[in-house]
């Protein structure tokens, strides 16, 4: 599952041949894990901390068209690439 970014604890991968909707996974502190839309910015499925969430969503917002060609990268067996993280 290859690495897009790693900021403030999180780690933020996105899994080869997944399926729909587009999510990246997210991990944190070693005991959070959750699925989060790219198109919607919504929680799919896990748990994450409020505070880190909200840092999910706003690193999503500011990289959606980075996620959507990921996405397409990693559909088609492709490496994503790495993507900025979220600057304080």
């Amino acid at each position: 599952m290859p690495e897009l970014c790693r900021f403030l604890g999180l780690i933020i991968k996105m899994q080869y041949d997944d399926h729909e909707p587009p999510h990246v996974h997210v991990w944190y502190g070693g005991r959070y894990a959750a699925k989060v839309d790219i198109m919607k910015a919504e929680l799919l499925e896990g748990r994450l901390p409020r505070v880190q969430l909200a840092f999910v969503v706003s690193w999503i917002a500011m990289h959606q068209r980075e996620l959507a060609s990921a996405w397409d990268k990693v559909m088609n067996d492709r490496p994503p690439g790495k993507i900025a993280p979220l600057r304080k």
